[in-house]
């Protein structure tokens, strides 16, 4: 009977097998495709059970769909088995092709484990295809595409007609297993890519809100903003910049997007912007305004990379640090600059000085010192004394005043006080007052040199080739044609006693006159600082010996006429001594120099007034 009648249940549950096959095609998600497969096998297999069990991402199975009886479902499903249990049933009973059958002779030992099942008591079996309760049947599901990868387990109970299915019938339930794994499959990538497109869709709208973050914080950003090209020919072409940056530059952002930065900036400050836009980095520097007028700016770049391509464009975020550095300049010159007189300080002076000279004493004997030798060269230092000290009459570097023709701008009379006269308008000068420093010739105590500076080989004389243009004193000769880098000290005459008579505010406007008629009888080039008091010094470069002196009687007659302060006239006097810088000399040394040149010009002048007294 059931051998005449299997080809007609064949062609009922090929019907029934494409029937439930067709709908696993319809679900929308992975979860009614897991009922659906649940559902196929009860409505077109004839089990009256069937329970999904699908892999979860840690390797467990979970009972994903049931079918057939509400109570079970609602017992089992969502509970999870082991991994290693279920490949414990997968390895144990009777193997039909791809399916798993295991008799309740051996499935008893497995009512203990950890697996969801479900089973009904009944009778044992009258004969010997008959299904007993506690039979076990499972359809592997595999991944699609020839591998091994288990998606989940299909597993029924209690077939129509209590017998075990025969070979069609686990064929038919092995085909179906084999389209479910592939509807669980597709069901997945679906999922995936709903979740992709999901999660794509938040991450544009992520982007585009950023997008317009940066937007809003680009264009309405307090500080200039710029974004430049990288590489390529337009290298440093800006192609985009915000309002801020346009104020600050004078231009409207259509002309700037003509230009680069390097277009820009200060001749002075290229190599800084070349460095700061390789690198991606901070940097001060000068831009250019539309009125051709620099303003100083902080860089901050940050270099916009592609993974693939490398650097895309250059994010310049442009401070104006005008203000900030008009305070440091400011403060710079403060610190090297007299608050009174505005002239370089002493220690400005002597910056400037030193950065003229050298420890290598060109034709300087090592034997002597450097003081001593340009002393001697001018005629000066006779070195006879035992304190070093200067003869009166062997001065030779400036004539003493009042002694040689037109030295004062006169005839050679000697400088004498201003008389003055009733209703003349001007103070009494009173005579020089006494020179109170104590005289302190300046002498070398070990009488020898050793110069270390440039490499200088003393025993030689002869030093390496070097960037430094040495600095040297003119010959004695004054028709020599040398030059030199003149000092001259300047001391006033008379002015303590326009201090003490009326008062600081006085002299501070008299120190400020001769500031300005120094500065005024100077070269751009030449340098007037106040050294300290009543005490001025000139740096002159490229003078000789008679250029110097020339330059010292300017100055005096400059300072000579009357100095105009709250509606009196006061005069004050000037006492010039003329050193020479020369390499191999120290600064002190140069202003020692010609501190005591001056010092003999002031002594001298005063023996001129009493011989004419």
């Amino acid at each position: 009977m059931e051998t005449e009648s299997e080809p007609y249940v064949r062609l009922a549950t090929l019907r029934q097998l494409h029937d439930v096959v067709g709908e696993l095609n319809t679900a929308r998600s992975l979860a009614d495709t897991l009922q659906t497969v649940a559902d196929g096998i009860v409505k077109g297999l004839g089990y009256e059970l069937a329970c999904v069990n699908l892999v979860q991402p840690d390797g467990d199975l979970v009972v994903a769909a049931f079918s057939g009886n509400a109570a079970a479902e609602a017992l089992i499903t969502g509970r999870v088995g082991a991994r290693a249990s279920w490949e414990r049933r997968l390895s144990m009973g009777e193997t039909w092709g791809e399916l798993r059958y295991i008799p309740h002779t051996e499935g008893w030992i497995l009512l203990e484990d950890d697996v969801p099942q479900w089973y009904t008591e009944g009778p044992d079996p009258r004969f010997e295809d008959e299904w007993h309760p506690q039979d076990r049947l499972y359809a592997p599901m595999y991944a699609p595409g020839g591998g091994r990868e288990l998606l989940g387990v299909i597993s029924v109970d209690r077939p129509r007609g209590g017998r075990r299915p025969g070979p069609w019938g686990r064929e038919a339930l092995q085909m179906y297993a084999s389209q479910a794994a592939i509807a669980i499959s597709n069901a997945r990538l679906r999922a995936n890519m709903q979740r992709a497109l999901v999660r794509l869709e938040r991450e544009q709208q992520a982007l585009r809100a950023s997008e317009e973050s940066f937007r809003q914080a680009f264009e309405y950003a307090p500080s200039g903003m710029a974004i430049a090209e990288m590489g390529g020919d337009q290298h440093g072409r800006l192609l985009r910049t915000n309002d801020a940056l346009c104020r600050l530059l004078g231009r409207s952002a259509s002309a700037i997007r003509r230009y680069s930065f390097s277009d820009l900036v200060h001749p002075e400050d290229i190599g800084t912007l070349l460095r700061t836009s390789a690198e991606g980095g901070r940097a001060e520097l000068r831009l250019a305004r539309r009125d051709s007028s620099y303003v100083w700016v902080s860089l901050r770049n940050s270099v916009v990379a592609d993974t693939t391509d490398g650097p895309r464009f250059l994010l310049t975020h442009v401070e104006d640090i005008e203000e900030r550095k008009r305070n440091e300049l400011q403060l710079a010159h403060r610190a090297s600059h007299d608050s009174l007189t505005g002239l370089p300080n002493s220690a400005e002076l002597r910056a400037r000085l030193s950065a003229r000279l050298c420890e290598r004493p060109g034709a300087i004997s090592v034997r002597e010192s450097a003081v001593q030798a340009v002393d001697k060269a001018f005629g000066g230092y006779e070195g006879g004394g035992p304190n070093g000290a200067y003869d009166e009459g062997g001065y030779g570097g400036v004539v003493p005043y009042g002694q040689g023709p037109g030295y004062n701008g006169t005839s050679g009379a000697a400088y004498a006080p201003v008389p003055t006269s009733p209703g003349s308008g001007y103070e009494p000068y009173e005579p020089y007052e006494p020179y109170e420093r104590p005289y302190d010739p300046y002498a070398d105590p070990t009488g020898e040199r050793a110069f270390q500076g440039d490499g200088f080989d003393p025993s030689s004389g002869v030093a390496p080739l070097d960037h430094h243009v040495h600095t040297v004193a003119p010959g004695a000769d004054p028709d020599d044609g040398s030059k030199g880098l003149a000092v001259l000290f300047c001391d006033l005459d008379g002015f303590k006693s326009i201090n003490d008579r009326f008062g600081h505010n006085t002299g501070d406007a008299v120190l400020i006159e001769v500031a300005r008629r120094l500065n005024t009888g100077v070269r751009d080039g030449d340098t007037v600082a106040r050294l300290g008091g009543d005490e001025f010094v000139v740096l002159a470069d490229g003078l000789g010996a008679t250029d110097a002196a020339d330059l010292a009687v300017r100055l005096r007659n400059a300072i000579i006429p009357p100095i105009r302060v709250d509606g009196r006239a006061v005069r004050v006097g000037a006492s010039f001594g003329i050193g020479w810088a020369s390499c191999g000399m120290t600064v002190e040394e140069v202003l020692k120099s010609a501190d005591q040149r001056m010092y003999i010009e002031k002594r001298s002048r005063k023996t001129v007034h009493r011989r004419a007294g």
